[in-house]
C-alpha cells in the first residue's frame, strides 16, 4: 500500500510518500479501506517531533470502508501517535474506534466531520455540560474544531461569543450562529466583562496555554473553562491556583486525540448519525475548506501550518 511516513521530525518536507505493508487486522481491530483523511494541529506536533516518538504513518481520523465489514463503517479515534495511523491506504484501527453511518455525503464532505464534531460535542456537553440559554466563549473560532462548537452549541440554544483574529471572518462565524464575535486578544476578558460584568458561564479554550487565565478570568463564579486546543502554540504554562484562578471557577482539559474511543470517552457517547444527518441537512455547515490529493501532503501540511485555511483541510484518496 501507499502510506505517508515521517522520515525524520522536522517541517512539512519530511513527510514522504512510500510504499508500505498493508497491516493484517489484529484481535479486537479491523483494517479501514481510507478513502479520505482531515488534518489536525495535533498532527504537525507529532511530525516535528514535539511530543516524543511517534509512529511512523500519522493520522488520527479518517473515512472509508471496512474490509472485513461489508456494511461498511467510518472510523475516528486515536491513531498516529502509538499506532500507525490514516495517513495511508489502509490502517488498521481498534474496534472500539469504529462508528457506522449511512450517508450520501461523499467521501471529502464525511472527512470534516469526525474529529472536530466529536471533539466538540464530548467538550460542550460531556464536559462543560453547556445548558440553552447559557452564554459560552470559544476562543479560536474560525479553525475548524471552533467552528464545530459554534455550529453546535448555537443549535443547543446557547448564546456564543466567537473570537477570531482576522476580522473578515466575522460574518462566517456569525452565520455559524454566534450572537457576539470578537477579535482575539491576550486581554479578551475585559472586554467580555464589559459585555457581561458577572462573567459568562464557559469558555472553550482552542487557542491554549497562552490565553487560558485569561479565559478563567471571563468566567462567573461556577464557571467553567475547558482547554482542548493549542492554536497558539502548546508552550509551558506555570499556574499557581490560588493566586491565579478566581475562586470558585473550574478548570478542566479534553485530549481529544488521547481518549476518544477509551472506555472513559466512549464514542457510543457522541450521536454520530445525528451529526452526519444534520451536516446532511445544512443544519450543521461542515464543509472542508481545501481538499487536496494524496500526493500533495506536503502542501497541506504547509496550509494547515500558515493557520491560514479557515477551517477543515481534507485529504482525498
Amino acid at each position: 500500500m501507499r502510506a505517508i511516513v515521517i522520515k525524520q521530525y522536522g517541517g512539512p518536507e519530511v513527510l514522504a510518500l512510500e510504499e508500505r505493508p498493508a497491516p493484517d487486522p489484529k484481535p479486537g481491530q479491523v483494517v479501514i479501506d481510507v478513502k479520505a483523511f482531515g488534518l489536525n494541529h495535533a498532527e504537525i506536533y507529532f511530525r516535528r517531533g514535539a511530543w516524543g516518538d511517534v509512529a511512523e504513518i500519522s493520522g488520527i481520523e479518517c473515512v472509508g470502508l471496512v474490509k472485513a465489514d461489508p456494511s461498511g463503517r467510518f472510523v475516528l479515534g486515536e491513531m498516529g501517535r502509538s499506532i500507525n495511523g490514516s495517513y495511508a491506504e489502509l490502517t488498521s484501527v481498534p474496534a472500539t474506534n469504529v462508528v457506522a453511518v449511512k450517508t450520501d455525503l461523499s467521501w471529502e464532505d464525511l472527512a470534516a466531520i469526525p474529529e472536530s464534531y466529536a471533539t466538540a460535542w464530548t467538550s460542550l456537553f460531556g464536559i462543560l455540560a453547556v445548558q440553552p440559554g447559557q452564554t459560552i466563549a470559544i476562543r479560536g473560532a474560525t479553525s475548524a474544531l471552533g467552528q464545530a462548537a459554534v455550529n453546535i452549541a448555537a443549535h443547543a440554544g446557547a448564546r456564543v461569543i466567537a473570537t477570531t483574529r482576522n476580522a473578515n471572518r466575522a460574518s462566517r462565524l456569525e452565520s455559524l450562529g454566534a450572537k457576539e464575535v470578537l477579535m482575539e486578544s491576550p486581554e479578551l476578558s475585559k472586554r467580555v466583562r464589559e459585555r457581561h460584568p458577572h462573567g459568562i458561564d464557559a469558555v472553550l479554550d482552542i487557542v491554549g496555554n497562552t490565553t487560558v487565565l485569561d479565559s478563567l478570568a471571563s468566567v462567573r463564579r461556577g464557571g467553567h473553562v475547558c482547554l482542548v486546543g493549542f492554536l497558539g502554540g502548546g508552550g509551558p504554562l506555570t499556574l499557581e491556583p490560588v493566586f491565579q484562578m478566581p475562586s470558585g471557577t473550574h478548570l478542566s482539559v479534553f485530549a481529544s486525540a488521547l481518549v476518544t474511543g477509551t472506555p472513559e470517552f466512549p464514542l457510543s457517547e457522541i450521536p454520530f448519525q445525528t451529526i452526519v444527518d444534520r451536516v446532511a441537512a445544512g443544519i450543521y455547515k461542515a464543509k472542508p475548506t481545501k481538499v487536496f490529493r494524496f500526493e500533495d501532503i506536503q502542501q497541506a501540511h504547509r496550509l494547515m501550518e500558515s493557520n491560514e485555511a479557515g477551517g477543515k483541510i481534507v485529504v482525498r484518496l
